[in-house]
């Protein structure tokens, strides 16, 4: 026996280790003896590039061997070994990390890094073992294998091996709770989260079980678009094809590589949810990024792998310090500038993001003033002032080079034409003659149809803001254009959508006007005394394709509601105080106002025709209110009803 003694626990650097309390999760021993043995393996490479080993290196590999007779699990590499004097150094002493001196030392000898940087990843073993043993070979020329063993306690032994093939095996007898690490699926599974992008062969049994290619490490110009989709859909199976990405590769300021990817988006994502996957080394850490990336990019998907961002002694939270907030600041910075270079050089590719990556875009500018800075210029907005056509979804590659930080764009575009897409200051100066600082929007342009196309047939413009995050983000354009007046199509009418012919002729049998009339035969029809009637002529060359009536709803009367309902977390639901417009243009109000002359509903006696009139009337306001409100069950049993009976009495005086 070469030595027997005490292991030298550095309390200032670590709290209490052994057993159940250094990780809190234990799963992660393996993704931390795999990552020593990839450590190994590296430092095996950069010493004999440094001249100091001249043997055969063979092939990288890493066995997983698993004896359920034994319970015990085993991980051996064909690195580069340790003598007994660095056993006694990187394993007795907890927490003296050797990757840290390796590196200082053999700094530039490799473009592969060395994982660890801790010094009590091999610590996690205790957590699932009752013993670990070492045994071990050094690469060094005439060393003597060595055999250290410890079951959890403060003693170890180490003594000579037999062993002759350089390297490190780790032996773990397990606890009886632990079992389940010697199923070889459980075992795969675990290789697959954690180290599924080790640069180095994992096997079970003969089987590679890790894909080992990281392709955010690869050189940009050495992938293709099918790379990209295709890391894609390894990361994320089963999702639609992503709209474009961004490959970071940089040096400077931080070490950061990786590839984000911008979704198509879904009304029902959590834009609070991350989904980029964090790895150090290629080594997975989380499945998140939320300490790191900003909220407004947390929707995006992909990697981002960088050794500059600290990690506490498990790898698996943040540390919340000013170095996360600037990679955080770096990272959405160039996020910015690829879109700010992509509008300028190719709008029509933008604008073919736009439905899906405009969900970002305005999240980001809602929540961090530095990037409302950067791309507060290429807001843009669908609009009805050109004939849209169907853009192309051809994804395309954005690669952030490391040699100047400058962009690339690595694929061709498609062409569009006839682009219904506009900022919001192209919007006011195209129409500040018809409307100065006013602006016309529609949130939903089904049920909004009738209102966007009576401004259309008056020249007025209609900016679609009809996104989810849009209720939200017109309050903010509002602010930060406090001279514009923000109007949704169905809240009132410009006086330009208004024929207002001047004199209108008074009846002298009932002393009114024809509006006036009508107001009265809608007011008495309906009655509903919180209902304000107004009558009003829509200008149009052709009034039958008019609206015969609409429903408008003041535009702030509707934000406070809305504003209500959402802080008092409820439904909002139509106030019953809302305005409808008759239109006195439309031959069906002109053909019912002669309809009901000399016969205007009085009292409880009722001709057929007064009746016929009454439910046309019924019948013409619950289709002006269908674009504002659904029915409930019994609106629409009793809408479905009328209709029937007004067809029935059109068809029986048709029919006389």
């Amino acid at each position: 026996m070469l030595e027997q003694g005490t292991i030298s626990i550095h309390t200032e650097n670590i709290f209490p280790i052994i057993k159940k309390s250094l990780y809190s999760d234990h799963q992660i021993f393996l993704r931390e003896l795999v990552s020593n043995a990839v450590d190994a393996i590296q430092k095996l490479k950069m010493v004999a590039r440094a001249g100091e080993y001249n043997g055969d290196i063979g092939e990288d590999e890493i066995q997983i061997a698993i004896d359920k007779d034994n319970k015990t699990l085993s991980i051996t590499d064909n690195g580069i070994g340790m003598t007994a004097e660095e056993v006694k150094k990187y394993i007795n002493q907890v927490a003296f990390s050797s990757a840290e001196e390796f590196i200082h030392k053999y700094e530039g000898k490799s473009d592969q890094p060395i994982i660890g940087h801790f010094g009590l990843g091999f610590y996690s073993s205790f957590m699932v073992a009752q013993k670990v043993e070492i045994d071990t070979l050094s690469y060094k020329e005439g060393s003597q294998a060595v055999h250290w063993t410890c079951d959890g306690s403060p003693a170890f032994t180490l003594e000579e091996s037999t062993r002759t093939t350089r390297g490190t095996t780790i032996t773990l007898t397990l606890q009886g709770e632990e079992e389940e690490f010697l199923e070889a699926a459980r075992i795969r599974n675990l290789v697959k989260t954690y180290c599924d992008f080790m640069p180095v062969p994992i096997k079970l049994d003969g089987e590679v079980l890790n894909k080992q290619k990281a392709a955010w490490r690869e050189s940009p110009s050495n992938l293709t678009d099918e790379d990209y989709l295709e890391f894609y859909r390894y990361l994320y199976p089963f999702q639609e094809e992503p709209l474009l990405w961004v490959h970071l590769n940089t040096d400077y300021p931080f070490i950061i590589n990786g590839i984000m990817y911008f979704p198509k988006m879904r009304p029902d994502v959590d834009v609070t949810k991350g989904q980029i996957k964090l790895f150090c080394n290629q080594v997975f850490v989380s499945d998140n990024c939320e300490e790191i990336i900003p909220q407004f990019l947390m929707p995006m998907r992909g990697v981002i792998d960088s050794t500059d961002i600290p990690l506490n002694v498990s790898r698996s939270a943040l540390q919340g310090d000013r170095t996360v907030k600037r990679i955080g600041d770096y990272i959405a910075k160039k996020v910015g500038d690829r879109l700010k270079e992509l509008y300028r050089d190719n709008r029509e590719q933008y604008i073919s993001a736009w439905k899906d990556l405009g969900t970002f875009v305005k999240f980001g500018v809602l929540n961090d003033d530095k990037f409302k800075k950067q791309v507060e210029d290429i807001l843009i907005f669908r609009s009805t002032a050109k004939l849209e056509t169907k853009p192309a979804e051809t994804p395309t590659v954005e690669v952030q080079s490391s040699e100047g930080d400058v962009w690339q764009d690595v694929t061709s575009t498609s062409s569009n034409t006839g682009i219904p897409y506009t900022t919001l200051k192209e919007y006011l100066e195209r129409n500040k003659e018809r409307h100065e600082n006013r602006v016309f929007y529609s949130t939903d342009e089904a049920t909004q149809a009738t209102y966007i196309q009576l401004h259309k047939n008056q020249g007025l413009e209609v900016l679609f803001m009809d996104s989810f995050i849009d209720t939200h983000f017109i309050n903010f354009l509002e602010r930060e254009y406090q001279d514009v007046k923000f109007t949704r199509v169905d809240s009132d009418l410009d006086n330009t959508l208004l024929d207002n012919k001047e004199g209108e002729i008074v009846d002298p049998t009932t002393n009114k006007t024809k509006s006036e009339s009508i107001k009265e035969l809608f007011e008495k029809s309906l009655n509903k005394p919180k209902l304000n009637i107004r009558t009003e002529a829509l200008k149009s060359d052709d009034p039958q394709g008019t609206p015969p009536a609409m429903v408008l709803l003041p535009e702030i009367l509707r934000r406070l509601r809305e504003m209500n309902a959402m802080m008092q977390q409820q439904n909002n639901e139509f106030p019953e105080d809302h305005i409808l417009l008759v239109n006195t243009a439309h031959p069906l109000i002109q053909n019912l106002a002669h309809l009901s002359q000399g016969s205007i509903i009085q009292g409880d006696g009722q001709s057929p025709t007064d009746q016929l009139v009454k439910m046309i009337c019924q019948h013409v306001y619950d289709l002006a209110l269908m674009s504002q409100k659904g029915f409930d069950a019994e609106g629409m049993k009793s809408f479905v009803e009328r209709s029937n009976d007004v067809l029935t009495k059109l068809t029986e005086q048709a029919s006389k």
